[in-house]
């Protein structure tokens, strides 16, 4: 018996997020859902690619869920490129100049405009790959481990 959600009860946010890490790791890339890089900040996916660039990723899963996010722009200073992830239905003359677009569903995704690349200073990169690699080995934990403490993710 498994405590993780099966996708009938996933948010629809959540089923883009598993189509866009779906993607991403066919891609070569480690991927972490709900990655908080700070504390007050969730970014839904943050990418670690296999030459060690950092992506932002926000799923969106309707144009109310778009704009009620005032946040994002506080997330650019996190990842080497900044996407955003919606379904084929979105409106995407609607997002912002000057970030990436990726188009999925549950299964998978595509990649139809690259965000431009702004590198992470050194300092900040290697905090963001440590925090990245606690994140990943704790939730890999508490897969197995579903009753043990292990503090804040």
């Amino acid at each position: 018996m498994s405590d993780r959600p099966g996708m009938a009860e996933m948010k629809p946010g959540q089923l883009l997020a598993r189509g866009v890490c779906r993607h991403l790791a066919s891609m070569g890339f480690s991927v972490v859902e709900e990655f908080c890089p700070e504390r007050g900040k969730r970014l839904d996916v943050m990418a670690l690619g296999p030459k060690g660039a950092l992506w932002v990723i926000e799923c969106k899963s309707s144009v109310a869920d778009f704009t009620s996010d005032a946040k994002w722009e506080g997330y650019l200073e996190w990842g080497d490129r900044y996407f955003w992830a919606v379904d084929q239905d979105f409106p995407t003359e609607r997002l912002p100049d000057g970030t990436g677009l990726i188009v999925a569903d549950a299964y998978d995704a595509e990649i139809l405009r690259m965000g431009p690349e702004t590198k992470l200073a050194g300092a900040r990169r290697n905090a963001v790959i440590r925090r990245f690699a606690q994140h990943a080995a704790r939730r890999l934990h508490g897969l197995r481990d579903p009753g043990a403490c292990l503090g804040e993710l």
